[in-house]
């Protein structure tokens, strides 16, 4: 990073010095939230659970935010009440096929999926099993949305079987809503 580039950015940071503040103490007031949604194995805190707990830790400490649709992406906004200082994260809404579901209700299962996370992100909040801190973490392959797909239809074919895909693949808890559906 050249110096120009690093005076920019401590700049900026003391420009948003409020709201540094106010999400330090939102943060050390936010409890872990563990609100009982489950998928498969993998236990989290829908939406509406979040916004309980975290709408009256914002309010208190002049804080709030809004998510926004843009393309294919999400742009997460906290912003500062009083000062109006932003800080802002864009977080990109894979197009996937879940089985059952037309482009339109996949898509819309996204956004609630990526609002979750990027909220969750950008306030630094737990909102869902650590399985890490459990010796649960495998080290299995992600599966690419295209691939996952294949997978689908040679099991549907016949030629590859759902027990394998779990076995040998570390899948999104949307892909085993797919596929168990």
């Amino acid at each position: 990073m050249s110096n120009k580039d690093q005076e920019f950015y401590e700049e900026l940071s003391k420009m948003r010095v409020n709201i540094y503040k106010s999400l330090a103490a939102f943060q050390q007031e936010c409890p872990v939230i563990h609100k009982g949604s489950k998928a498969h194995s993998y236990s989290y805190a829908d939406l509406p659970s979040i916004f309980e707990v975290i709408n009256p830790l914002l309010q208190k400490h002049g804080l709030g935010f809004t998510q926004l649709i843009e393309g294919s992406f999400i742009k997460t906004i906290l912003f500062h009440t009083e000062t109006g200082e932003t800080i802002e994260s864009m977080t990109e809404i894979p197009l996937i096929e879940l089985r059952g579901m037309n482009a339109y209700q996949a898509f819309g299962s996204g956004i609630t999926y990526y609002r979750r996370y990027a909220l969750s992100a950008m306030l630094g909040i737990v909102t869902d099993v650590d399985n890490d801190a459990q010796g649960k973490q495998e080290s299995k392959p992600l599966l690419t949305a295209d691939r996952f797909a294949k997978s689908l239809k040679a099991i549907k074919e016949g030629s590859y079987d759902a027990e394998s895909l779990k076995k040998n693949f570390s899948l999104t808890p949307e892909q085993l809503k797919q596929l168990d559906a």
